[in-house]
């Protein structure tokens, strides 16, 4: 358990292409209310939400004028800091808009967008030019864990996204099994916990031991509020990355408090 004392837990939750600018502000009014109702303390657990990028102006204003805890970011960026990329989100942009967290090599990116790690390396390096922390997501499909067993796949894809990463840098990384991802299906609590203590492993190599007991790791895929509390027992599971829960209220809020809900 060393260096888990340290760890704040972070629920992160990822709407994907939903809710519009002003559905943003009504679910964000609405989930810094409940979860000020409820007592929330912000220090124990952090709650990060990643609206699409027409909603990051609305919920930036929203959160600055009533001085909400919730961290926001993009659910991408481009590896260009500016210049004749057309349809493309510059680092620079959000951290105009206080955005203190990207979404970097999500499944959804790699499988639609044919981003490889090379492409993902490149943007972990603009986030962290523009202060952002990088969320970067790592993860296997069913065909690559029967091919070559847990881990290999998403050791292999950190190890290029943190070339060039300095010893000291402030990331996440957040373990997807590609093969969970909206399947209903989650990974069990030992096999998120297997994968996440290799990545551990990975950060104390390539950056150093202290970096690697501070980085936070999330699970993510199928996360819901019963399954919640098993995943974050787990030594080396420090929050999740939520999707679809993400965007139903009531479970969202309900993950967010999973130690109060279940004695964790």
């Amino acid at each position: 358990m060393a260096g888990q004392v340290n760890r704040v837990p972070l629920i992160a939750g990822n709407w994907k292409m939903n809710l519009d600018h002003l559905q943003a502000i009504a679910f964000v009014q609405k989930l810094a209310w409940t979860l000020k109702d409820a007592g929330h303390d912000y220090g124990e657990t952090e709650v990060a939400l990643f609206p699409p990028f027409t909603d990051l102006r609305s919920v930036q204003t929203l959160v600055a004028a009533d001085k909400y805890q919730l961290a926001y970011g993009g659910q991408d960026l481009s590896a260009h800091d500016s210049g004749a990329y057309t349809g493309e989100i510059s680092g620079a942009f959000l951290s105009s808009l206080d955005a203190k967290y990207v979404i970097i090599g999500h499944s959804e990116r790699r499988s639609y967008h044919g981003e490889t790690d090379e492409i993902v390396a490149a943007k972990v390096q603009a986030a962290l030019r523009h202060g952002l922390v990088p969320v970067i997501c790592v993860g296997e499909t069913a065909e690559d864990l029967e091919a070559h067993g847990p881990s290999a796949v998403p050791v292999a894809q950190l190890r290029v996204a943190l070339e060039g990463v300095p010893a000291d840098a402030d990331i996440v990384v957040a373990y997807e099994p590609v093969w969970a991802i909206g399947s209903g299906q989650a990974a069990t609590p030992e096999q998120a916990q297997q994968v996440a203590g290799a990545i551990r492993a990975l950060l104390a190599e390539i950056l150093s031991a202290e970096t690697a007991a501070a980085t936070r790791i999330l699970y993510g895929g199928s996360v819901k509020s019963g399954n919640i509390a098993g995943f974050l027992r787990e030594q080396d599971v420090d929050g999740a990355l939520v999707g679809g829960a993400s965007l139903d209220l009531a479970e969202f809020s309900s993950i967010v408090r999973f130690k109060k809900h279940v004695g964790a």
